[in-house]
């Protein structure tokens, strides 16, 4: 497909193989908001701290980190379909068994198991939406953060109807909703590793196991992921953290039942506003300012809001409205940052996904274990001010990184670093 046609294809204009995809990471990310409604509701069932309670999203992002620097090595052997398929086992597996759990410490140990297959199958999905949606990266990495901001927006919903019944319910629920996402995938690409409109393909050689760690070599791609490793501790932060002091404060407002369903309401308002910017948003603000100004901009508004959330913490209406308008934000960043990490370099997608996923996802990981540790020793604002401050730190990498990110912005001359990378490394 050359420019002119990419340029006026249709985002809804999709083969199949595109669908049954997104279909499935809707799913995928219906599945991390489906716990967050509860997390107080484990921590009192449970007889666990907070901090305890958080450690859910610590374990579960610290392997899907971590194994994000395998995916593509292990996609390009055995196909991005069978890679796809074995990583939704893994997720129904582990949540079913989280359901089981009789402690916290069992609900950490399955969320681990869980995010292994996440790691498969995410990482898996934006290499292959991407390269085969019609119309351009920039619009299949839009489909993808679609798929994403609805995800998000339901998925605390529906967690918090099941949270409602039993703690227990949204894993149940997630197992469900991964299996249905499978035979999805099965039915609808009955392709393997090659042929077809409807199959995934995937690399035309097979990906060296250290490919990833080398790409971090390459300046662009090591600037992203520190950055939006600063930004996803940021991001979990308000994730992870938020649903503690909004219930904290409904409860000195006298509202007794808001629980699990009320906080489903205020994810799902923030997940729509993910969705919303995350399609509609960003476009937008690149054109007019391009990616690295955007990220800058974006960054910037997204650590003034932490930091007043620090001081609105114990208002019920202020946070909630904070959490609110921060997802606004935050489909901003996340399509910025994906869309950059593929055009930072010329490397293989499926490297390029899996070095900036990587990275990033430790970031996620961190934010859990800082919030419930300051937030005991020093006050309930204080994981908002930390939050807020390794965000402006992202917004640091970025600046004294500009030159190496000129690629995002169209400018595609390499750097002399990326041409000694091309001539002695560029076969990993």
């Amino acid at each position: 497909m050359n420019d002119e046609e990419g340029a006026e294809a249709s985002i809804l204009r999709q083969p199949r193989a595109v669908w049954a995809v997104a279909f499935a990471a809707v799913i995928a990310f219906m599945g991390i908001g489906l716990v967050d409604p509860i997390l107080p509701a484990i921590s009192a069932e449970l007889n666990a701290s907070p901090a305890e309670s958080m450690l859910l999203f610590t374990s579960y992002l610290f392997i899907t980190g971590g194994m994000m620097f395998f995916t593509s090595f292990v996609s390009s052997r055995i196909g991005a379909k069978t890679t796809l398929l074995i990583g939704l086992v893994l997720i129904v597996a582990f949540s079913a068994l989280a359901g089981f759990s009789g402690s916290v410490d069992q609900i950490i140990g399955f969320r681990a198991g869980w995010g292994l297959g996440n790691a498969l199958f995410i990482s898996t999905a934006l290499s292959t939406i991407v390269g085969a949606a019609s119309g351009g990266a920039d619009k299949a990495i839009i489909l993808y953060e679609a798929a994403l901001g609805v995800g998000i927006a339901t998925g605390p919903l529906l967690g918090g109807l099941l949270g409602g019944i039993s703690w227990r319910g949204p894993f149940f629920g997630t197992a469900v909703l991964m299996a249905i996402g499978f035979i999805a995938i099965v039915i609808l690409l009955p392709g393997g590793k090659s042929g077809g409109e409807n199959s995934l393909k995937t690399s035309p050689e097979p990906i060296r196991l250290g490919a990833t760690f080398r790409a971090l070599a390459r300046p662009g791609i090591c600037v992203l992921g520190i950055a939006a490793l600063l930004y996803n501790f940021g991001f979990f932060i308000l994730l992870a953290y938020s649903p503690f002091p909004v219930e904290a404060a409904a409860a000195k407002m006298g509202i007794e039942d808001f629980g699990a369903m009320g906080l489903g309401y205020v994810f799902f308002g923030w997940g729509i506003c993910v969705a919303i910017t995350s399609v509609f948003g960003a476009p937008i603000l690149t054109k007019r300012m391009g990616r690295r100004r955007s990220l800058v901009v974006s960054l910037v508004a997204l650590a003034v809001l932490l930091a007043v959330m620090a001081f609105l913490v114990d208002s019920f209406v202020g946070i909630i409205i904070c959490v609110i308008v921060a997802g606004l934000i935050l489909g901003v960043l996340n399509t910025v940052f994906t869309e950059s990490a593929m055009e930072a370099t010329d490397l293989p997608r499926p490297v390029a996904s899996g070095t900036y996923s990587g990275v990033r996802f430790i970031g996620g990981a961190v934010a859990p274990i800082v919030a419930g540790s300051v937030s005991e020793s020093i006050g309930t604002g204080a994981p908002y001010f930390f939050g807020s401050a390794a965000v402006l730190l992202s917004v640091v990498v970025i600046a004294i990184g500009w030159r190496a990110l000129r690629r995002v912005d169209g400018h595609i001359d390499e750097s002399p670093v990326d041409e000694a990378y091309a001539l002695t490394g560029g076969d990993a």
